[in-house]
């Protein structure tokens, strides 16, 4: 599953994961940090969507 960031359009794939900020693959959107934000625009997990 992708999620895509509403105001950048930045995309998290769960399938890979943000190892750079220490998230390995396959960890799901809802599992990430509720502190997590876009590592391009800083907006929180509130501002992204499901990709279709």
């Amino acid at each position: 599953m992708k999620y895509t960031c509403d105001v950048c359009g930045w995309e998290y794939d769960e399938s890979v994961g943000l190892p750079e900020q220490g998230i390995p693959a396959g960890t799901k959107f809802e599992d990430l940090p509720e502190d997590f934000v876009c590592p391009l625009c800083g907006v929180g997990k509130d501002m992204f969507s499901k990709a279709e």
